[in-house]
């Protein structure tokens, strides 16, 4: 599989830490190779426990939040988990106004998300 190229991806013990790489995830094009590249882990990698990291993430799109439902649908299929960390306050207040916070798993820190998985 080619190394990914919006995610970097670290494995600690079972648990499948990523970080995203672009400061900015409005670019369709890089909307749709992230979204890619997340679906991969769960559908080929069958990564089963789940870290999203968002501590480099200035700007989230509306269509970079429908990308990250659609991962969130598909990782519940499988039974897998999913934690989202390190959001910073006017990205969470999008997660909050649209309720996404209620759908999404948030924990404030990455250390955070691996003691409750």
């Amino acid at each position: 599989m080619p190394s990914p190229q919006r995610l970097d991806v670290n494995e600690s013990g079972s648990i499948t830490v990523i970080r995203f790489r672009d400061q900015k995830i409005i670019d369709p094009v890089a909307i749709q190779e992230l979204g890619q590249e997340l679906f991969d882990l769960v559908e080929k990698e069958d990564r089963r426990k789940i870290i999203l990291n968002f501590g480099n993430v200035e700007f989230l799109s509306s269509a970079a939040l429908g990308k990250l439902i659609t991962f969130e649908k598909k990782v519940k299929r499988i039974g897998a988990e999913l934690i989202l960390t390190n959001i910073s306050p006017e990205i969470f207040q999008v997660f909050s106004i649209t309720n996404l916070d209620k759908l999404f798993k948030i924990k404030d820190t990455e250390a955070d998300a691996l003691a409750v998985l």
